[in-house]
């Protein structure tokens, strides 16, 4: 009997935690600020893994973490099953080909005194420096690939709008042949038609290179349409992960209940009220004993004050971290 082959992660992390220090004032008290507590996660060839959560929940800084463009204080990140090398080694600089970076403003990525060709050619022109003809064949198919002209590659960033910018960012990115790409609140800044083009293509482009991708975002309709699975992030950890349908059909936590009921597109007509989270995210720097998310929880339990939940498996490639869940679970049955 032949065995079937197991496919491993292309990026991983265990238990990555990522403190921050800070003071008010010039002389006043410093305060450890914990962006990133106890999160694993694991993504696959070509899959997208989608992170979603409201503003200071860490998202942005776990995707620094996983390209290794931080040092976590605890935890490891693997590529293809080996540690993440330290940061300015030569491994560290030699991986820089494999994974890029997709950021929230394409004009603050961009150098504005270089046309936007130059940019797109020059990750080759590092890579590469003996190859000047090819890589500059490679950056024009490049650019035609992302939908751009040769007269648009010959502006500068300033002189193109918000969507073409990001078409630039992107075909700089993959011009070194990356399997993994980092995409941190990609098209937020763009309008709604425009952000469409743009996860449109990034589909097709994953899809064309093979691309993993870590698609962080607070817009739950862009990254339903584009992830394979969903992981949602509460002052600094996971509170639920699981496959987008599962996700958005049947959201187990309270917290993800409330986000996925906030979006239009991502609830049924009829079938959901929505859900209004009481107060704001609790301070980083002050967070509540037990459960992070019990203050503003409609159904926090006792031991929600006292006990913090681990992310625990409640079905098949399902985890959610919810003392609620868990009884709601062993009174009525393992959810569908």
């Amino acid at each position: 009997m032949i065995g079937r082959t197991r496919i491993e992660p292309l990026v991983s992390a265990e238990n990555l935690r990522r403190t921050y220090r800070s003071r008010k004032g010039l002389f006043g008290a410093t305060t450890d600020v914990r962006a990133v507590d106890s999160v694993s996660f694991a993504v696959m060839p070509g899959e997208t893994l989608g992170i979603v959560g409201e503003s200071g929940s860490g998202k942005s800084t776990m995707g620094r973490l996983a390209l290794g463009l931080e040092t976590p204080d605890r935890g490891q990140v693997f590529y293809r099953g080996l540690p993440m090398p330290p940061p300015g080694t030569g491994e560290w600089r030699k991986l820089r080909q494999k994974m890029q970076m997709i950021y929230q403003d394409p004009l603050g990525a961009l150098d504005r005194r270089l046309p936007v060709l130059t940019q797109i050619r020059e990750p080759l022109d590092i890579h590469q420096p003996a190859a000047a003809r090819a890589n500059e064949e490679a950056a024009a198919k490049m650019l035609a690939r992302v939908g751009l002209s040769p007269e648009q590659g010959a502006r500068y960033p300033h002189e193109l709008s918000g969507g073409q910018r990001q078409r630039v960012v992107l075909a700089r990115a993959l011009m070194t042949r990356p399997d993994f790409l980092v995409c941190d609140e990609p098209v937020s800044a763009l309008d709604v038609s425009i952000q469409a083009q743009v996860v449109n293509l990034l589909a097709d482009l994953q899809a064309e290179f093979g691309l993993a991708m870590l698609f962080i975002s607070h817009d739950l309709r862009v990254v339903r349409q584009i992830s394979n699975r969903v992981a949602v992030m509460y002052l600094g950890q996971f509170v639920e992960e699981g496959s987008a349908d599962d996700l958005f059909a049947e959201p187990l936590h309270p917290y993800t209940r409330a986000l996925v009921s906030a979006a239009p597109q991502a609830r049924s007509a009829g079938k959901a009220e929505r859900v209004v989270l009481a107060g704001e995210p609790p301070n980083p720097a002050r967070r509540p004993a037990g459960c992070a998310f019990h203050p503003r929880c409609p159904v926090a339990r006792p031991e929600c004050r006292v006990t913090a939940p681990e992310l625990r498996s409640v079905g098949p490639a399902r985890r959610v971290a919810c003392h609620a869940v868990e009884a709601e679970i062993l009174s009525f049955g393992e959810v569908a």
